[in-house]
């Protein structure tokens, strides 16, 4: 296991390298650039989020899409992750984060618009679709989409379940004393009560405990930014300078010179919100709507709360909360979290919890229809029934294990889904122009597609 672990470390220090980086910022740069900045649509976006399109096909509404999908990434990357960005890069760090959030938002809507321009209906009249399908509809290439299915799947139980069952059990053992296999129990029956109904079972519990966990959260983020408000503008004026010029060890910040903000800033970045990972069209291709531009523009939203609203504050909370008390210890990323949140009397540990356990929770969800989706491309429907036995299983394993092997597994998984995918928006880049020249550009937002 050891030799494994040290493998796939040095595997992983090629896939998620400079050059994985660059050729994902690079293709958020190129799709906003060839598709006229879509972030501009942002605010007509959230208002299609929100309201449902009436006798379209699709299996959940668009908002239950993007629930589901923000489910799958709003997790603790948004929190123990961006600190881990603030600790190994400096405040600089944080605003390479929010970046990949702002050019994601391209990518993601791309995503979005082939999720359903290549989905198609079973026999049940079910929606499937995600990059596989786009794969082998557009690009008439099985294998490269069964080999994405397969890392889905795989990244699925490592990323999306069993690390975060073991972050679970691990906060409420060291916080409150709870045994893992009694955390391990309870995670098991909650996940089977909400899975065993398939995508509308998980998209209505995500419905309404996304929404619940973002603000709860937002507000104890806001609740600190007022209890440093003499440091808020400080902090935020010091995140843009240090995004660009070197950075010596002072105030209770590691030294850091640009390179390693924008490094740090990036990979947290594009773990967080998985713009071009492609897991979030998975979760688009159910929703019910008239064409695949409307779904592109809902699916666009993602980056921007995930990354650009919740990263952001989280980051900004961080970098006064140093400013406030330079003593804080900023060299470990859940040390300073925990430090951070301890400022709100009584409490702040429990909104930090609540914070870490729901967003794991939701991200188990999201996820498990993610791996499901993936599996049933490659076994067909049947499989589905087996995958939820698994995955049930693994949430209790997860829970009461060590996963240090589990990290680098899922690393890789994720990074070799990352490449079909990008290869096919890349290569099917023309198709998402001509379907936004005629649905967008020309005003015919409201046409069945």
């Amino acid at each position: 296991m050891s030799a494994l672990n040290d493998f796939l470390t040095l595997i992983n220090g090629h896939l998620w390298g400079v050059p994985m980086i660059v050729l994902l910022i690079g293709t958020h740069l190129y799709l906003t650039i060839r598709l006229r900045f879509p972030q501009r649509y942002i605010f007509k976006a959230i208002r299609l989020s929100i309201k449902r399109d009436k006798g379209s096909t699709g299996d959940v509404s668009q908002f239950s899409a993007l629930a589901t999908s923000l489910a799958g990434t709003i997790g603790t990357g948004n929190i123990i992750g961006v600190a881990t960005a603030v600790t190994m890069g400096g405040p600089g760090a944080v605003f390479w984060c929010w970046m990949t959030g702002v050019l994601g938002i391209a990518t993601k809507y791309a995503e979005g618009l082939l999720a359903i321009k290549y989905r198609i209906t079973t026999k049940d009249g079910k929606m499937l679709g995600g990059p596989m399908y786009a794969i082998e509809r557009g690009l008439g290439c099985r294998w490269l989409g069964i080999v994405f299915a397969l890392c889905t799947v795989l990244a699925s139980f490592f990323i999306g379940n069993m690390i975060q069952c073991n972050s679970i059990s691990m906060l409420l053992h060291e916080g409150y004393h709870i045994p893992p296999l009694y955390t391990g129990i309870a995670i098991a029956l909650l996940t089977c009560a909400v899975i065993m109904f398939g995508v509308k079972g998980i998209a209505r519990v995500c419905e309404g405990l996304v929404p619940f966990m973002a603000l709860f959260y937002v507000g104890g983020c806001l609740w600190l930014l007022g209890i440093n408000h003499e440091y808020v503008w400080p902090a935020l004026k010091l995140i843009v300078t240090d995004a660009f010029t070197p950075h010596a060890a002072t105030g209770g910040f590691v030294g850091s010179s640009m390179m390693i903000a924008m490094r740090y800033g990036i990979a947290r970045g594009l773990f967080s919100n998985e713009s071009g990972l492609g897991s979030a069209p998975i979760v688009a291709a159910a929703a019910q709507t008239r064409n695949p531009v409307r779904q592109a523009l809902v699916s666009s939203t993602s980056p921007f709360w995930d990354t650009v609203v919740i990263c952001a504050i989280t980051g900004l909370v961080l970098v006064s909360s140093i400013m406030a008390d330079p003593g804080i210890d900023s060299t470990a990323g859940a040390t300073l979290t925990k430090v951070a949140f301890g400022q709100i009397p009584t409490f702040g540990p429990f909104v930090l919890t609540m914070g870490i356990l729901t967003f794991s929770f939701s991200t188990i969800l999201g996820w498990s229809y993610l791996g499901e989706k993936a599996l049933e491309y490659m076994f067909g429907r049947k499989a589905r029934y087996v995958y939820r036995i698994l995955w049930i299983s693994a949430t209790f394993i997860g829970s009461v294990t060590a996963i240090n092997l589990v990290w680098n597994l899922g690393d890789t998984c994720n990074a070799l889904m990352a490449l079909p995918n990008i290869v096919s928006l890349l290569l099917l880049s023309g198709v998402i122009v001509k379907e936004t020249r005629h649905y967008l550009w020309e005003n015919r937002l409201d046409e069945e597609g």
